[in-house]
C-alpha cells in the first residue's frame, strides 16, 4: 500500500465516523483524539474501518503507533 492510499483511507474512516472533519486540515503530527472531536470508542472504530478497508490486522498492541495520521500512513505503507 502506497502512502497515499494509506492516507486516503484512513482519511475516509475518519470522516465516516465524524462527518464535521471533512474538508479539515490535520496536522499529521499530533495525536487525532487532540485535532477531531473523536474519544476512545471512535479511535477503536477508526481501527475496525482501517483494517477492514486494507484488509491489515492491526494488533491493539500496535494501535498507539496510528494515533497521529503521519503514524498511520506510515504503519499501513510500511506493512
Amino acid at each position: 500500500m502506497t502512502e497515499a492510499e494509506a492516507r486516503a483511507v484512513v482519511l475516509a474512516a475518519l470522516v465516516e465516523i465524524a462527518p464535521e472533519t471533512e474538508g479539515v486540515r490535520l496536522d499529521g503530527d499530533v495525536e487525532l483524539g487532540e485535532q477531531l472531536d473523536i474519544d476512545s470508542m471512535d479511535f477503536l472504530t477508526l481501527m475496525t474501518l482501517v483494517s477492514e478497508r486494507t484488509g491489515i490486522d492491526i494488533p491493539e498492541r500496535d494501535q498507539p503507533k496510528l494515533r497521529t495520521l503521519d503514524g498511520a500512513v506510515a504503519y499501513l505503507a510500511g506493512v
